[in-house]
């Protein structure tokens, strides 16, 4: 009889990993950006309705997509900037890295910092609006395969307007 040695969850072979699917993309901080990853257009369209407008935000695509099951994505809100008000089916998760902001979330206002974490369940509206005079940046993932943004009907961006705070921090046009 052979002694088969014990393996734990440590002793477990490595996958093979095909050198050509490992991504290192070094990061700049004087310019904020990582080696290969160009800024790209937050979104397209849009502008003309209610909510869905937007000003001085770019997007990063660091990692993910069609051969992952998740992107990792960083926006960048310039001051005086903002993200459109919009739902999804999907949940929002994000980490700020730099600057400060407002996050909407439904009815709710989170002023954030770096290294704040804020998760925004499926269907809540949201926006996010730069609070201050330098870029406000965070992370975002999000599923590979996801619903597009929606606008608020006006019902819901009365409903949500009519909450002070809300209206304070909510950016429309």
């Amino acid at each position: 009889m052979t002694h088969q040695p014990e393996t734990g969850s440590c002793d477990l072979p490595e996958p093979a990993v095909e050198r050509s699917n490992l991504v290192h993309r070094k990061f700049d901080g004087t310019a904020f950006s990582w080696d290969g990853v160009p800024a790209q257009v937050y979104k397209r369209g849009d502008q003309g309705t209610a909510g869905m407008g937007w000003r001085e935000v770019v997007r990063h695509t660091l990692a993910g997509g069609e051969e992952l099951a998740f992107q990792l994505r960083y926006f960048e809100i310039g001051p005086g900037g903002f993200s459109s008000l919009e739902k999804h089916q999907h949940a929002h998760t994000i980490v700020v890295l730099r600057g400060r902001g407002q996050v909407v979330a439904g009815r709710e206002v989170f002023a954030v910092e770096p290294f704040d974490l804020v998760v925004i369940p499926p269907g809540a509206p949201h926006q996010f609006v730069n609070a201050g005079g330098e870029p406000f940046g965070f992370l975002c993932p999000v599923d590979a395969d996801r619903d597009p943004p929606q606008a608020l009907t006006e019902d819901e961006l009365a409903r949500l307007m009519q909450d002070p705070d809300v209206r304070a921090a909510v950016r429309v046009g």
